[in-house]
């Protein structure tokens, strides 16, 4: 089969969806007004709440949710075969993980930009909010463990992505500077920027082969510089560093993207992997783990928390919601697809592929499916003339860039979650925005140091895709319930609602009983397996008793101040 047919139907597909099922929701669904109040306005503050071009926010948003996982998740699942990994990609992005992302982003500015945790409450019950919020506090921690651990391993073993990374940095603060504080146009600092940042790119290697103390940086202290990094960037204005360097990443994963795209159409290679693989060599049954395996780059609960955690609160008109909540994800779907075409196409035969997918514990392995990815992508930019060695650093950086606005990004919204909850309690100390963010940051610390004999959030990994999709889930029956109460259709939220989450209860409650099975290794696994399942099955529980019982109201629902 050829690769770039495969690219340009999924590609149709999301074209398709934006102009006609996208155009559906924002008007017949939600009916977005251009002259509706959104909460970047009414509650401008200059740190969290900040009106923002389209354009920028886009990218800002883009950025966030466009970690690691929509390359590893794919580059894994493919094990099945590459069929069933590209239907989930493009259908599973264009009927669940966009309408996901925009309904949480409509929900929140209906809600003065409160926090999808803090609406569940309010539309369901204060208890569920509470469930609610421990299963995401639950989610960010091993996220931010995770990554923090993931970007450390990358900085170990690819030294020439520290420099322009840091470049990068530092590049973002000036823009954010001169754009917001200076009021210069952000074209032409943006393009001298994104330009500044190709040059660290190229010049990575030579900076790292001039310092090489830098390869010798031990992966625990890349953690702590990392994670201390992050609480930095959770309590800067977002105008200071995240803004601006999410629209600086978004230059980078567009032109990537594109770069990959120009290339397999013109390679055209052959996709060697099977089409089904049903029954691989130690892998869990394909259903349904292929739709947990898959998270990020089909439907990704973290998705709604950065829609109605961050985004929410920069939107300046309330019909941009359309093209950076349904938008964003189909830019991140279009990333997975990328992944999946990679991973089955970027090999030359198919003893190449069989010989590096040959069982579970070759394809599980997170630095294996890196490298098939940046190996793959470099096979296809290699057709544009572009030697393969740097474009396997231009791959490698991209990844790695991602992975640091998903960690920055979770670990700001770990801020804002601890200081709802300690706002609900009464903890006065903690609605400190410093205070919160050292202590989300100080948890991610303790996890990725300790547990696993170092390994971190690598231990916690199995846990991510289940319980992330389990909060894409309560997201859709929050949103479902919401819709209800106004007398708007629900079937668009609901009908994805129960298939995430039916698959998701059944794939967690397989997991925590292997875990129970060999408790002295994974009673940690054990524990917050449980203590996650039982709040979503609380959470579902009440929330499907109530839908039922729902009557529509005359007027939509908002939280009272």
């Amino acid at each position: 089969m050829n690769a770039a047919l495969l690219a340009l139907a999924v590609f149709a597909v999301f074209v398709i969806a934006y102009r006609f099922y996208a155009g559906f929701l924002a008007r017949r669904i939600f009916a977005l007004a251009d002259d509706e109040t959104v909460p970047s306005r009414e509650h401008e503050d200059g740190v969290d709440y900040v009106p923002t071009r389209k354009d920028v926010l886009w990218g800002h948003h883009f950025t966030s949710i466009a970690g690691a996982a929509p390359i590893v998740g794919p580059a894994i699942a493919v094990i099945w075969g590459w069929v069933p990994a590209l239907l989930w990609v493009a259908l599973g992005t264009a009927m669940m993980g966009a309408v996901h992302d925009f309904s949480a982003l409509v929900i929140s500015l209906r809600n003065r930009g409160r926090s999808i945790g803090e609406i569940a409450g309010h539309v369901i019950s204060p208890r569920v909010r509470t469930l609610f919020l421990m299963i995401v506090s639950f989610l960010i921690w091993i996220v931010l463990a995770v990554f923090a651990f993931i970007i450390a391993t990358l900085f170990r073993s690819n030294p020439g992505a520290v420099f322009p990374i840091n470049v990068q940095i530092v590049v973002a603060m000036v823009l954010g500077w001169l754009v917001y504080k200076r009021g210069v146009p952000l074209l032409v600092p943006s393009l001298i920027g994104y330009a500044l940042l190709l040059f660290a790119i190229f010049q990575g290697n030579a900076v790292a082969e001039a310092l090489p103390w830098i390869a010798e940086i031990e992966i625990s202290t890349w953690v702590w510089l990392l994670l201390l990094y992050s609480f930095a960037a959770s309590v800067l204005p977002v105008w200071l560093l995240l803004q601006p360097r999410d629209y600086l990443n978004a230059h980078q994963l567009v032109t990537g993207l594109a770069l990959l795209s120009l290339g397999l159409f013109v390679l055209q290679p052959t996709v060697v992997a099977p089409a089904f693989n049903p029954a691989p060599e130690g892998a869990p049954p394909m259903i349904p783990f292929l739709f947990i395996t898959i998270a990020c780059g089909a439907i990704s609960g973290f998705h709604g928390l950065v829609s109605s955690g961050t985004t929410s609160k920069q939107v300046g008109c309330a019909s941009d919601a359309k093209a950076i909540g349904y938008g964003g994800m189909l830019g991140e779907g279009s990333l997975g697809m990328m992944a999946v075409l990679a991973s089955t196409a970027g090999f030359l035969t198919f003893a190449d592929w069989s010989t590096h997918y040959a069982s579970w514990g070759a394809a599980g392995s997170l630095s294996a499916k890196l490298d098939a990815f940046v190996g793959g992508g470099a096979r296809f930019i290699g057709a544009l003339g572009i030697p393969v060695e740097m474009g396997r650093t231009l791959i490698a950086v991209m990844v790695i860039a991602f992975a640091a606005t998903s960690l920055d990004t979770g670990a700001r919204i770990q801020r804002l979650v601890i200081s709802e909850l300690a706002e609900a309690y009464g903890v006065r100390a903690l609605t400190n925005r410093f205070a919160a963010g050292a202590l989300g940051i100080a948890a991610a610390l303790l996890l990725a140091l300790t547990q696993g004999g170092g390994q971190g959030g690598l231990l916690l990994w199995p846990l991510f895709g289940t319980t992330n999709q389990l909060v894409a889930g309560v997201t859709l029956l929050v949103v479902s319930i919401w819709l209800k109460r106004q007398g708007r259709p629900i079937a668009y939220t609901l009908v994805p609602m129960l298939l995430v989450a039916g698959a998701t209860v059944l794939a967690m409650t397989g997991e925590v009983v292997g875990y129970f099975r060999d408790f002295a290794d994974r009673g940690l696994l054990a524990i917050m397996g449980t203590i996650v399942l039982a709040c979503d099955v609380w959470i579902l529980f009440e929330g499907l008793k109530l839908l039922a019982s729902t009557r529509p109201a005359r007027s939509p629902e908002r939280v009272p101040a």
